[in-house]
């Protein structure tokens, strides 16, 4: 298992935060990751538009997970209408 930081942004309507951070916790689980924290950022400008959406709700995640599932956790998350963006950041071992 490595460690990773996963950077999440949401739609910021209440609704489709809640689904949308559900539905990733659900794919996460399914794979298999362990999440360590989980850490509100707050409503944020975008830099430019995404899905339509000027704003957007950022989380970060301090997850654990195996290297190989990184890529197929990937392809399952295009399928979250209400994930705007995300990241995975793998963090060095100094870090963890």
């Amino acid at each position: 298992m490595r460690k990773y930081e996963l950077m999440t942004i949401f739609p910021v309507e209440e609704e489709k935060y809640k689904t949308g951070l559900e539905a990733l916790k659900a794919d996460l689980a399914k794979f298999g990751v362990e999440i360590e924290k989980e850490e509100p950022f707050g409503d944020r400008d975008l830099t430019y538009e995404v899905k339509k959406q000027k704003r957007g709700r950022f989380v970060l995640l301090n997850i654990k997970s195996n290297p190989a599932k990184i890529a197929e956790m990937d392809a399952a998350f295009k399928f979250n209408t209400n994930l705007l963006k995300y990241l995975f950041v793998v963090k060095s071992e100094k870090d963890a």
